[in-house]
């Protein structure tokens, strides 16, 4: 069930609507079924000789009254609550619809039960599974309510009206949730043939270009280049932008003017200050790379990042798990826009699901999460690379962190965000098979010998005997054995390879496990394997017995003595 509050200054404007037949004709019998008072009340919808301003009249006395005596016009005094339920609910009566009007006017503060000074209210039914709630917030008493954070009230009013009703119970919001389109702005959608409302449309692209930008300059330019109008309001003292809207090419209003809507109005942390927040904490410090002589693959770069975060998740730190959730929702943002095809259909719509599971009411320190930030920002910047394979490698383990996420949102009892993570999660999913499907069919189609594969099967169970089983079982163990195969072949030992492999990730929520070991071994065939990077030590160490290469350097008495170790990569 889904109260949605507004406010408003007509009221009979509002019931016009009410009564009406609707902007698609989707209203049928509107009636009254619950009041502050139902005596004597006129309903349009039941007395032919009623009309619309008569009731305006009802509502409007207390409202009236006071501006005559304060001389001006109590502001925004009209309150509408539409309450829904879920799709799927059996159809209410009108004596149960207004019962939950009463009981929502009560947990808002408007109409408190037994007080005979409240504000003056109706409930009106236009269709099966709906009520409109419309109150006027002056008082018989003439003062206003005390309805001070009435949406939280009556949502959680309505959590206990579930219940108790045996209806479908919702997941209770913690208000980081973006706004949701208007039925206005719905209706103005269809009307322009769009398949999604304006403020939708903006809060994909601002949030893109957020999470692409480096700085604020390329992010309001990179917003005007695309087409959308942008203006700033700018601070008196400072002369600083301190605030700014957006509005959607040939979206406007009855005056031909554009709709402008805010970055707070198009989600929570698309304000000023929070995206400023995101773009001071995107520069990743130097670390060391796999290889120095090769450019290092963004794909497997933004893998080897995405590895860490469970990690950081099953820690103790929560800000810095926040801000790895918000990067890893722009990481999405990045793999959406360079991918092609179905691939891409299925990491936009789980870029999307996912939005709401970057926010809560838990603060992100973003700089815990600059590494992933800058990952992501060199993805923007990526043509042509990682096409197949690559994205393959990436999306198995934005699967695993995606899990990693819901369940640390379950445990800390965000309900809509674990259910936005899980809607994430299975469009990943889907992702992941369109990615992954021509790579696993060449691997199966270089399936080695049966004595070579039995030998890998040998090392797998010694390397990683907890999930053998599973990974033998899974359908794609035959290219997990031509991975193999090519790691072998690169110098890579089989064994400990496996067994790194599981240590990158952990298997026991993955459905495909050998699918996951496949794209973590690919990941890791691409370091220099430890056993070559021995030999050629030892090789150094040794007299040679032809001319020596020339080198820039040679190497030094310590390395001949003692060959360096295998380096190991950290996540």
């Amino acid at each position: 069930m889904i109260p949605d509050v507004s406010t408003g200054a007509h009221t009979r404007g509002l019931l016009a609507y009410l009564y009406g037949p609707g902007r698609r004709d989707e209203h049928f019998d509107p009636h009254i079924v619950g009041a502050w008072a139902m005596t004597g009340l006129p309903d349009p919808g039941r007395e032919a000789d009623t009309t619309l301003t008569e009731l305006a009249a009802y509502l409007d006395q207390p409202v009236k009254l006071r501006a005559r005596e304060t001389g001006t016009m109590p502001p925004q005094h009209v309150w509408h609550c539409p309450v829904r339920t879920a799709p799927g609910d059996r159809y209410l009566s009108d004596a149960e619809w207004g019962e939950v009007a009463r009981r929502v006017v009560h947990a808002a503060g408007i109409a408190p039960d037994g007080d005979e000074m409240a504000c003056r209210w109706i409930a009106v039914r236009h269709a099966h599974d709906h009520i409109h709630i419309v109150a006027t917030t002056v008082r018989e008493d003439g003062r206003r309510p005390r309805n001070k954070r009435d949406g939280m009230r009556a949502q959680a009013e309505c959590r206990r009206i579930e219940k108790q009703l045996g209806l479908r119970q919702l997941k209770q919001g913690d208000y980081t949730a973006a706004p949701t389109p208007t039925s206005a702005e719905q209706a103005k959608a269809l009307r322009r043939g769009r398949p999604e409302t304006a403020r939708e449309w903006l809060r994909g692209h601002v949030r893109t270009v957020a999470s692409a930008a480096k700085d604020e300059a390329e992010f309001f330019s990179t917003l005007t280049a695309l087409g959308i109008q942008v203006k700033t309001r700018i601070g008196p003292e400072t002369g600083d932008i301190i605030g700014y809207a957006v509005a959607q090419p040939g979206d406007v209003n009855n005056q031909g003017e554009p709709v402008w809507y805010s970055g707070t109005k198009l989600a929570p942390d698309l304000s000023i200050n929070r995206i400023r927040e995101r773009l001071a904490a995107q520069e990743a410090p130097d670390r060391p790379t796999a290889s120095t002589t090769r450019p290092a693959n963004p794909w497997h770069t933004a893998t080897e990042t995405v590895d860490g975060i469970p990690a950081i998740l099953n820690g103790e730190d929560d800000a810095a798990a926040q801000a790895q959730l918000a990067a890893f929702g722009e990481l999405l943002d990045a793999a959406a826009t360079i991918t092609t095809g179905p691939t891409k259909t299925e990491l936009r719509a789980a870029a999307k699901a996912f939005e709401h599971a970057t926010r809560s009411k838990i603060r992100a320190d973003h700089q815990h999460a600059s590494h992933l930030r800058h990952a992501a920002k060199q993805l923007f910047r990526t043509t042509g690379q990682g096409d197949g394979e690559g994205i393959a490698i990436l999306i198995s383990s934005l699967v695993l962190v995606a899990i990693a996420a819901a369940n640390w949102h379950n445990a800390r009892h965000h309900e809509q965000q674990t259910a936005a993570t899980h809607q994430a999660l299975l469009h990943l999913q889907a992702a992941h098979g369109h990615a992954a499907s021509r790579p696993l069919a060449d691997l199966t189609r270089r399936t080695p010998p049966p004595e070579i594969t039995h030998r890998y099967e040998t090392a797998l169970r010694q390397a990683v005997p907890d999930h053998a089983e599973r990974i033998l079982a899974d359908p794609t163990w035959p290219a997990l054995s031509t991975a193999l195969a090519d790691a072998d072949a690169s110098g890579h030992k089989p064994a400990p390879l496996l067994k790194k492999a599981a240590e990158l990730q952990e298997l026991d929520t993955a459905k495909a496990p050998a699918q996951v070991m496949i794209w973590r071994l690919k990941l890791l065939g691409h370091h220099p394997a430890p056993n070559t990077r021995v030999k050629a030590a030892r090789s150094r160490s040794t007299t040679p017995t032809k001319p020596a290469p020339i080198t820039t350097q040679p190497p030094s008495a310590k390395a001949q003595a003692t060959p360096p170790s295998p380096s190991r990569r950290t996540h």
